[in-house]
């Protein structure tokens, strides 16, 4: 149901997932555009990449939080009864979705830094924990694995991402249409947006990342 009090509560959800943690943790320490570098996103991917591994891991907590605090808002809003859908229903859940995808949207088109974002993938991590935890957790678990054998953190998102609604529809059975349908979507808007790196992949051109001292 569209209320002036959802409505408000996805453009605070949009604010806060435009939060560019790589852009200004860049400028401020490191004195450049994360975006001129690199992949050119503003993501924690690139940011580990170019920043390295504590600014890295830094953009990766902000970025997921964005997600995570996004989809709380429900629970803030149900909380001060301020709405009234009561969580786990269809209705409160459909509002989680649509405020993690405009934190997911502000990520990617962030209103701070003239609409240049980064690929989302941390803050739909942050997303996907807070509305369904044990999918999350399983495809963190895909992602790991995947970037442990492959060294592709390209691969390992697509993977894992993919392995999201497999976790969803056939492991937990979830009955909830509009979860289905997003944890559907969430794998196909990782592979449309993953393109160029699917491309590298297949010409073998895709740079590894560097665990534990492994050169590529």
């Amino acid at each position: 149901m569209i209320t002036p009090i959802n409505i408000i509560a996805l453009i605070i959800a949009y604010l806060l997932g435009s939060v560019a943690s790589a852009v200004w943790i860049g400028k401020i320490f490191y004195n450049l555009d994360i975006r001129e570098y690199g992949s050119g996103n503003s993501g924690a991917t690139n940011a580990f990449r170019v920043l390295g591994k504590k600014a890295g891991a830094a953009v990766l907590l902000m970025d997921s939080s964005k997600g995570w605090l996004s989809v709380n808002i429900a629970q803030l809003l149900y909380s001060f009864q301020l709405s009234p859908y009561l969580p786990g229903s269809p209705h409160y859940v459909d509002l989680q979705l649509a405020l993690g995808v405009a934190a997911l949207i502000g990520h990617i088109f962030p209103i701070y830094v003239g609409f240049r974002g980064g690929k989302g993938i941390a803050t739909l991590l942050g997303m996907i924990l807070a509305i369904h935890p044990i999918g999350a957790i399983a495809s963190l678990g895909v992602f790991v694995l995947t970037l442990l054998i492959s060294r592709y953190v390209s691969l390992s998102s697509i993977i894992a991402s993919c392995s999201f609604p497999l976790v969803i529809i056939l492991v937990y059975q979830e009955t909830i249409p509009s979860l289905v349908m997003f944890s559907l979507s969430i794998a196909i808007l990782v592979l449309i947006t993953h393109q160029k790196n699917i491309e590298r992949l297949i010409r073998k051109e895709e740079s590894r990342a560097n665990l534990f001292g492994k050169k590529s």
